[in-house]
């Protein structure tokens, strides 16, 4: 018996000992939930838990304890904060965040690597400036002597100051700019405090969604490219760099899978943060506002370049950071390796997620993009396509006529191509009847000029087009 208890005793010391000399490794992530094309790079990979399934388990990282940490914050400067503490090893935001991350890094003696790009647009879209519901003012041109607010140092700072700039105007005096976070801007909108607020994805389009504000101008006009990606401390990368490519192997999948299913994942982004899925289908479903892309696109690299020096300007870094120096694109092309795919192809592909549908009304293949319209309906899990706005309003006449609610209507703007909530854009006609949508007034004025057309707001669109959709 005291053989027996000696031999257990012994064994249990043994497995406890190689238990505490079992490495555990921190994998600390910080992500922006509310920031929804980070989604991939956080959100998604956190609640499929994504990471654990492509974590090395052999080799060096046989015997293994990972310890998985997700904090979320609602913009990158706390984020960043947490990185050059060390207390956070990952983090994904925008270019302006992102270049004062590295700076930040710089100045505190270290060093951080932007590893990919998340979701972005390389015209611009994405981010724009709001003017609460019931303001008269129609274009930026229409903003001198108001005050406008915007979370400074941002990637919606960036694209106000180029709006500002491109009416040549003295941002110093011309306009007054206040720095306001979204969750206060929301407020100051609903209750006519400013005059007009620029932010970054989704604030943009969600405060329009929830009917306190209107869209006057989006990233698109400006032609400027805009993204979020994700970032690692560089002393970690160096020493695990096998966890950094299943982190963006990660990525690559909850990419694939809201391509596959976009509605499913948009209500379980709504789930998560409460940005309603339709907005969150605005972005990531067929045809998007934004693109999600991994690669490391000439424009994009361009866009850190001028949000470094933007930002120099502005006085908020003094770091010899470059976009050459920041960017490592090592771990993305070996994880693209690992998933099978081509990262150069990849870097030449700037299609949006393809639509690949036939008409709910007619039945016949959508063929042109710049006239798309969609409907989702209550109760339904998918989304509806259209070739036309016409056909979809002819449809929504039919859908409310049966009882059924309709949850959102989309449309794409006939100029800049890009998704536009219907109930917030301007339509015009044509000699034809056939109906086209735009983001703002003096675009749809001037195409019904041009094409002996006349001008319809929302409600006007809908009572017309189940007649011209008949006609067609």
């Amino acid at each position: 018996m005291k053989i027996t208890s000696l031999l257990a005793g012994l064994a249990l010391a043994f497995t406890a000992g190689a238990a505490s000399a079992a490495e555990t490794i921190r994998i600390a992530i910080g992500t922006q939930d509310t920031t929804i094309n980070c989604a991939t790079g956080g959100l998604l990979v956190r609640e499929l838990k994504l990471l654990e399934k492509y974590l090395p388990r052999d080799g060096r990282y046989k015997d293994v304890q990972y310890d998985i940490q997700w904090r979320n914050f609602t913009s990158g400067a706390p984020l960043t904060n947490e990185m050059v503490a060390d207390k956070l090893d990952f983090g994904a935001m925008a270019d302006f965040p992102g270049s004062l991350n590295g700076a930040a890094h710089l100045k505190a003696g270290k060093k951080s690597i932007f590893l990919s790009v998340l979701s972005g647009s390389t015209i611009g879209s994405g981010n724009g400036i709001v003017v609460p519901s019931g303001s008269a003012v129609q274009s930026v041109a229409e903003l001198k002597g108001k005050q406008i607010s915007v979370p400074f140092a941002s990637t919606a700072h960036g694209l106000l100051l180029r709006a500002l700039n491109a009416q040549g105007w003295d941002v110093e005096r011309d306009v007054t700019i206040v720095t306001q976070a979204p969750e206060v801007a929301g407020s100051a909108l609903q209750a006519n405090k400013i005059d007009a607020h620029a932010n970054f994805v989704p604030f943009a389009d969600l405060f329009p969604y929830r009917g306190f504000a209107r869209k006057i101008y989006d990233g698109a006009q400006s032609n400027a490219a805009t993204f979020h990606g994700a970032l690692v401390n560089a002393d970690y990368a160096k020493k695990y760099p096998e966890i950094v490519v299943a982190y963006l192997r990660a990525s690559i999948e909850a990419d694939r899978l809201i391509a596959a299913e976009p509605e499913k994942y948009s209500e379980l982004i709504a789930k998560v943060t409460g940005i309603e899925a339709e907005v969150n289908y605005l972005f990531h479903g067929p045809l998007g506002l934004q693109t999600r892309d991994l690669s490391w696109k000439p424009e994009y690299r361009q866009a850190l370049a001028t949000s470094i020096d933007t930002l120099r300007l502005l006085k908020r870094h003094d770091s010899d950071l470059t976009a050459d120096t920041f960017i490592d694109d090592q771990y993305v092309r070996a994880a693209f390796k690992a998933a099978g795919l081509d990262y150069d192809a990849q870097l030449k592909n700037y299609d949006k997620l393809a639509l690949k549908a036939k008409d709910a009304l007619t039945g016949k293949a959508i063929e042109d993009p710049k006239r798309v319209a969609q409907v989702w309906v209550q109760g339904e899990p998918l989304v509806r396509h259209y070739a036309s706005p016409e056909n979809a309003f002819a449809d929504v006449k039919k859908i409310e006529a049966a009882g059924k609610k309709v949850r959102v209507v989309f449309a794409h703007d006939r100029n800049l191509g890009i998704k536009l909530l219907a109930n917030q854009a301007w339509f015009a006609t044509d000699a034809k009847g056939q109906i086209n949508a735009f983001l703002l007034k003096d675009a749809a004025t001037a195409w019904a000029q041009a094409n002996k057309g006349k001008v319809l707001d929302f409600a006007a669109v809908r009572g017309q087009a189940a007649t011209l959709a008949s006609a067609q």
